[in-house]
């Protein structure tokens, strides 16, 4: 039987970067699609149907920021990553706010970006291996097999990110973890990315779950820690 390969989208202007993306990624046994613009990516899209999207913030047309949103809506479980210009924080925080998964900075080595990859598809995975489970606690619930998240047995969407995030807390109620807690058991002990992706993704699903996000009630603050998932009303 054939194996079937990870789906990568290389989303690039610069055709030397596009490249040489593609062919570490290739390398390393990716499938891998290239396109020069969101506009090109979105002819392509729906009949490559990638898991990974590799997005530049920088294209001509439609900007990385703007597509990322796009494929989110559209792909819930689609991993994205965006890339940056080194030292442009803002871009890294706005793409984490609208729903990409991690950042890379540019320039990059590619066993990174490969690392990064797969750290973000066995973090879906490891939601997935308990396929017909479902976990409760208090007014939430979470369905494994079918990623979906209830309060209030109300459904709340959230990015594939944010459900290993909620699937981890519901698993620790009441454990204080800290940042680095919260990546090992979410992204894996491999993962070296920027510890500010645990508190973009905390901060978006407050403003989803939390009846005032500003004063949480769900996840805490553990001022000089990190954060603590409340088990009891």
């Amino acid at each position: 039987m054939e194996e079937i390969k990870t789906k990568v989208l290389v989303v690039e202007d610069e055709a030397s970067i596009r490249k040489f993306i593609s062919i570490n990624l290739n390398r390393a046994g990716f499938q891998v699609m290239e396109a020069e613009s969101s506009e090109k990516a979105l002819e392509i899209i729906n009949e490559f149907n990638p898991d990974v999207a590799i997005l530049d913030v920088m294209l001509p047309g439609i900007d990385g920021f703007t597509l990322c949103n796009y494929l989110r809506n559209q792909s819930p479980n689609m991993v994205i990553i965006m890339l940056t210009a080194r030292g442009q924080d803002t871009d890294k925080i706005n793409g984490l706010e609208i729903g990409a998964d991690d950042y890379m900075v540019k320039p990059f080595n590619p066993m990174e970006l490969i690392a990064r990859i797969n750290a973000n598809i066995r973090k879906i995975h490891n939601v997935n291996r308990l396929s017909t489970t479902r976990l409760s606690l208090m007014d939430m619930e979470i369905d494994l097999g079918a990623q979906r998240f209830f309060r209030k047995e109300e459904e709340i969407e959230l990015t594939p990110t944010e459900f290993a995030i909620m699937k981890m807390f519901i698993q620790n109620p009441d454990k204080a973890l800290s940042r680095h807690d919260i990546l090992d058991l979410v992204w894996g002990k491999n993962y070296f990315g920027d510890i500010k992706i645990v508190d973009v993704n905390v901060r978006r699903i407050r403003e989803k779950i939390e009846d005032n996000p500003s004063e949480p009630k769900i996840i805490e603050t553990v001022w000089g820690v990190g954060y603590r998932l409340r088990g009891e009303s």
